[in-house]
């Protein structure tokens, strides 16, 4: 029976220690290697050693094992110390729970069998159901917790204390309600140990819950956060439609006041008044170069877009070559999400750029459909997920009919827009 005990408890072990580094990669997107579950396994094996030998308590001997994961998650994988902490703690604390209720299984039904061949098989049986439901059970808290680093990092600490008050509770359970089984157990037994079990599947309904809760709260605030962005950028469009407006306006005027100018210089240059003239012509000039635009896409607003955003970029090397289709129906506040989203991006990308700043826009009608391209350099790192900006792009190319396309070839990064122009003049 020795060599058999000894034999589960290195099964156990062995699998434990794999569950373990496979759960805390899941859960932060961490890759796996095979020395990460080398070294851990070496070292739970020898942290069993040791509480053998100095005969330490389970709890000492747990608290250890967690500190172990911790450190394999912190320093050999580069998790932040809270989601390190965390992820240790649920990983100890699903098995632990796993543990447990086989645990209340096994002193319920298996003292009956104390003496019979039958016992070895039954135990053999209990630790695959509990490598089974230790599986399930990270499966169901990798799946509420649906983590994601960016958005749920700086909450974390809402979840570690829920998370270790239900450890806690766990290893209370175990360390004072389990010892190796009698030969015989009364109905109080029975009664008893039921009761246990039910208690540990509601503490993982509770913990499940409570990661459920946890990603509600977490997609609440990001919600929040979008809604904010856009908020102020609709703010934003909304004054460059506005002063696109009293550009036009302006425009409009000065061209219907262009025949008396043109009248006063003729009568300045007839009665040879050169140098009056000359003055009249630079203050023309003057209110002409307050109405023009630096790019002249044939929409106002797309203008005067293009001119603040590439304006304030100077180090940026931009070249616009498109003229947008009219009468086109596309909304002017459409426009502003398209072009404000794509410039912002491809300025950022630049920026993190340390060799060349570029910035190419340009525009081809094909029947039915434009194609707008957004050229950009950009640096030699991974393209970050997409956020709300190339979101914001998808919406609208959608709300058109059409489709948007990116694509990374080394520092150089495209955005391709194609919008239904027919659907939007029907």
């Amino acid at each position: 029976m020795d060599y058999f005990a000894l034999f589960l408890d290195g099964i156990c072990l062995l699998g434990q220690g794999v569950m373990h580094i496979f759960f805390v990669s899941r859960l932060t997107g961490k890759k796996q290697k095979p020395l990460h579950f080398a070294v851990y396994i070496l070292l739970l094996a020898a942290l069993q050693l040791v509480s053998v030998r100095l005969s330490l308590s389970g709890t000492l001997s747990i608290a250890a094992g967690v500190l172990e994961l911790y450190a394999v998650s912190r320093f050999w994988m580069g998790n932040q110390p809270s989601v390190s902490w965390l992820a240790a703690v649920l990983a100890f604390y699903v098995s632990q729970l796993s543990f447990g209720i086989i645990n209340s299984v096994e002193a319920a039904l298996f003292p009956r069998f104390i003496g019979s061949p039958l016992l070895y098989p039954l135990l053999l049986a209990a630790q695959v159901l509990f490598f089974a439901l230790c599986a399930g059970c990270y499966y169901a808290v990798l799946k509420f917790l649906a983590w994601t680093e960016d958005s749920q990092t700086p909450y974390i600490g809402l979840l570690l204390f829920p998370g270790l008050f239900f450890f806690a509770a766990e290893l209370y359970i175990l360390q004072t309600a389990y010892s190796f089984f009698a030969p015989i157990v009364s109905l109080e037994e029975i009664g008893k140990h039921s009761t246990l079990l039910l208690l540990q599947v509601m503490g993982l309904a509770a913990l499940l819950c409570t990661l459920y809760a946890y990603r509600q709260l977490c997609q609440g605030f990001q919600v929040r956060a979008e809604l904010q962005s856009l908020t102020q950028a609709a703010h934003e469009q909304k004054v460059y439609i506005t002063e696109a407006q009293a550009r036009y306006e302006q425009t409009k005027s000065f061209r219907h006041d262009i025949k008396n100018h043109l009248s006063v210089l003729d009568g300045l240059l007839r009665g040879g008044k050169l140098e009056e003239g000359r003055e009249y012509l630079k203050r023309l000039e003057t209110v002409s170069e307050s109405l023009s635009f630096p790019y002249q896409t044939g929409n106002p607003v797309v203008d005067i877009l293009l001119g603040e955003k590439l304006g304030l970029a100077k180090e940026i090397v931009a070249e616009v070559s498109l003229v947008l289709p009219k009468p086109c129906g596309i909304d002017d506040f459409d426009l502003c999400v398209l072009f404000a989203n794509a410039l912002d991006n491809a300025i950022t990308a630049c920026h993190s750029n340390d060799g060349a700043k570029a910035i190419r826009i340009s525009g081809k009608q094909q029947g039915d459909f434009y194609m707008l391209t957004f050229e950009n350099t950009c640096s030699d790192e991974p393209v970050p997920p997409a956020g709300t900006g190339l979101s914001n792009i998808r919406a609208v190319a959608e709300k058109y009919h059409g489709a948007m396309l990116t694509e990374k070839t080394g520092r150089q990064y495209y955005l391709s827009v194609l919008l239904n122009i027919s659907s939007c003049n029907s």
